[in-house]
């Protein structure tokens, strides 16, 4: 594939059509995902709100690309100062990677503390669920918490939260 200018793609308006064309124009390939990332983390606002979306995808159909980058995403996630979108994507790409050890506590504590929060987005907290869940098998000692969690929250939440919620009750009998 010819060369992309992957922050002339990213400044158009988004759509699904150029988040499929990035994808696939970076596919494996460690160098093309590392300029993507190198604009998320050092773009201008709108292009890193727009490298979000991508992201998340190369990261699903390739999750090791992640692996040089993880801490550099996790401290993103914590900021606080990300753009929804951001926030969103990060966290639903980190639903796809094996998460390093060392990360697993800042991990739980950002997802539950997404979980927990009334005015966070919807996706933000579906995704934090899924991550719990998988975290569930590792440390069993969460799902408790977890469980009374999804419980309080059950009548106020979304449907995506539920749906979520469900699978984790179901291996909290």
């Amino acid at each position: 594939m010819d060369v992309m200018d992957l922050a002339a793609e990213l400044g158009r308006r988004q759509s699904l059509i150029i988040r499929k064309r990035i994808v696939n124009y970076v596919g494996n390939n460690k160098i093309r995902f590392g300029e993507l990332v190198k604009i998320f983390f050092n773009g201008e606002y709108r292009l890193t709100q727009h490298a979000a979306w991508p992201i998340s995808y190369c990261i699903q159909n390739h999750p090791t690309l992640l692996n040089p980058f993880i801490k550099k995403f996790i401290e993103k996630l914590s900021d606080g100062q990300s753009h929804p979108a951001v926030k969103r994507n990060i966290v639903r790409l980190l639903q796809f990677v094996e998460i390093p050890k060392r990360h697993h506590g800042e991990i739980m504590d950002l997802c539950f503390r997404f979980i927990n929060s009334p005015g966070e987005a919807i996706a933000v907290k579906a995704f934090s669920l899924h991550i719990l869940q998988k975290f569930c098998i590792l440390y069993p000692e969460i799902l408790p918490e977890l469980k009374a969690i999804v419980e309080v929250r059950w009548a106020n939440e979304t449907a995506a939260f539920r749906s979520r919620g469900r699978k984790i009750l179901h291996i909290a009998r």
